[in-house]
């Protein structure tokens, strides 16, 4: 006999991954023709002017970086939207008074981000595979922070549902904040060719150790150290999942 709680959370999830799947054209496509235009422009066009980067063609130290922005996007977002949506039809109170625990539910959210933020990374991947050749140098540090970026980020998608006060606050945070630490994050240059101020301050992005080890999963570059990439991102993982689960426990 199956356990209700794994019942309950594969209740969750399915109604999550149906969420996005049914809009596929909305939730999918957009992330792989953003690759394909990042490349024909960038890669294609101004890469062969800029040379190499890292050591690498630039096009291809670019690729690890836009599939990584594309999976966290598509993570934060579907949770916020899910969570406020949940929030704002009132079926998060059914959540709520399901004798599931707190933690569970935050999980069958969460999972739903999950799925989708790899599904899209595999996506762009394959687009970008269409303009570079796609190599693995480590490719489970690559597997591994692809599944541990989308579960952070679909955790900060999640907080930003519940302190959300309409649908206009689920894209402040992405604008104002998402947006700039994903652009000082490495996605498109090594911090090393930063003046020292900036390159300071991208350091102590959250998102450079994210990018930094799935690029050294591709390509076996990184600009940070491996085990502090790791630290900080599992640092932040427990953090959200723990601010997660006291909010929704106080919705009680």
């Amino acid at each position: 006999m199956i356990h209700p709680l794994i019942v309950a959370y594969a209740t969750m999830v399915r109604r999550e991954v149906l969420r996005f799947s049914r809009a596929w054209f909305r939730t999918l496509l957009p992330p792989m023709m953003n690759t394909w235009l990042y490349f024909l422009i960038f890669g294609s066009l101004i890469g062969p002017r800029i040379g190499t980067m890292g050591g690498c063609p630039y096009a291809s130290f670019m690729m690890p970086g836009l599939v990584m922005m594309s999976v966290i996007v598509s993570s934060y977002t579907n949770v916020a939207s899910s969570v406020y949506s949940a929030r704002f039809q009132r079926y998060i109170e059914e959540v709520l008074v399901a004798p599931v625990p707190r933690w569970l539910s935050v999980a069958g959210f969460v999972t739903g981000g999950v799925i989708r933020g790899i599904l899209v990374g595999l996506l762009v991947l394959a687009v970008a595979a269409c303009f570079v050749p796609v190599s693995f140098h480590a490719p489970l540090h690559g597997v591994l922070m692809l599944l541990l970026s989308s579960v952070l980020f679909s955790l900060g998608g999640f907080l930003n549902a519940l302190y959300a006060g309409s649908f206009d606050d689920i894209s402040v945070v992405p604008t104002l904040l998402l947006t700039p630490l994903i652009y000082l994050g490495g996605v498109f240059y090594t911090v090393d060719v930063l003046p020292p101020f900036w390159e300071s301050v991208s350091r102590l992005n959250p998102l450079l150790h994210v990018i930094s080890v799935f690029r050294y999963g591709f390509l076996g570059v990184a600009d940070a150290p491996l085990e502090l990439s790791y630290a900080v991102t599992l640092l932040l993982l427990v953090l959200l999942f723990l601010w997660a689960v006291l909010l929704i426990r106080g919705r009680r």
